[in-house]
Order: C-alpha cells, then sequence, then structure tokens
C-alpha cells in the first residue's frame, strides 16, 4: 500500500491578543534605548505613558475629525521661564502613545510592530525638540536601514 500525498493545503493560523497597554509600554521602553543618539542625548528624564486614546480635550485642541489621527503625543513640562524653550526632556514631560491608533496603523501596514513604534517615537520626540525636517528624514532613513 502507498500513501498518497494529499492535494489539499492546511493552512495553521495561531490568532493571540492584541498588545495590552503594559505591553505596548514594556516595548517602547526597549525601542527608547535604541533611539538615534541625537534625540537620547535630549531625553534622559522622559516618562513614557501608554492610553488607549487622546482625551477629548485633545482631539478638539489638535482639531482631530479622529481619536486615530493621533499616535502619540509629546508633553512638555513646566516651562523654564515664559518664552525659553528646553533643550532636553526633565521629569515632567512626558511621550504619551496612543495604543488603539498604533494597533490600526500596526494592522493596516502589516509593519513589524517594534519598527513602526520606533518611528513614532523618533518622529514625535524630534519634532518637540524642533528638529529640522531633514534631520528627521535622515533619522527615519538610518533606522529602516539599521532594520534591513
Amino acid at each position: 500500500m502507498t500513501a498518497r500525498a494529499s492535494s489539499r493545503q492546511e493552512i495553521v493560523m495561531n490568532f493571540s491578543s492584541p498588545p495590552s497597554g503594559d505591553d505596548l509600554g514594556v516595548l517602547a521602553q526597549q525601542v527608547l534605548e535604541t533611539l538615534p543618539d541625537e534625540l537620547i542625548a535630549k531625553i534622559e528624564d522622559l516618562d513614557l505613558l501608554v492610553e488607549e486614546f487622546p482625551d477629548e480635550v485633545i482631539e478638539q485642541d489638535m482639531e482631530l475629525g479622529s481619536p486615530y489621527e493621533l499616535l502619540a503625543l509629546y508633553r512638555s513640562g513646566k516651562e523654564i521661564s515664559p518664552g525659553v524653550e528646553k533643550k532636553v526632556a526633565n521629569s515632567d514631560d512626558e511621550l504619551v502613545l496612543y495604543r488603539r491608533p498604533i494597533l490600526d496603523l500596526w494592522c493596516e501596514t502589516g509593519e513589524d510592530l517594534s519598527g513602526l513604534l520606533r518611528e513614532v517615537m523618533i518622529e514625535e520626540i524630534a519634532r518637540a525638540f524642533d528638529f529640522p525636517e531633514q534631520d528627521i528624514v535622515e533619522m527615519m532613513k538610518r533606522h529602516h536601514q539599521g532594520l534591513f
């Protein structure tokens, strides 16, 4: 008796639950340590927070059409003095990552989650410290080269 090869292909799918806020926070902390040097020099005391969505006040202030439009927000703490910009983060500064919009983008793009999170963090932190657009683009290019 000979065994006949089955012409039917079986696909094994392995689904698990989406990353929780705590999971995303742990991943973000790991990503934080691998950011470009020019950003790391500015964020020594930065706090990371993960929230599901921006609140209604932020939605209104930023004139968002949907809470899914905002992936992250750098919130600066106390001013040094009126009109004086800080050059580095202090313990009052925080980077808020919005879990549901990030996971939605992750599903749409199919990118590696840690890579996507790294891009979001690079862009938000760099903009908070007024890096020129060309510098941000350069950091993103270096990021992609490091992944492939």
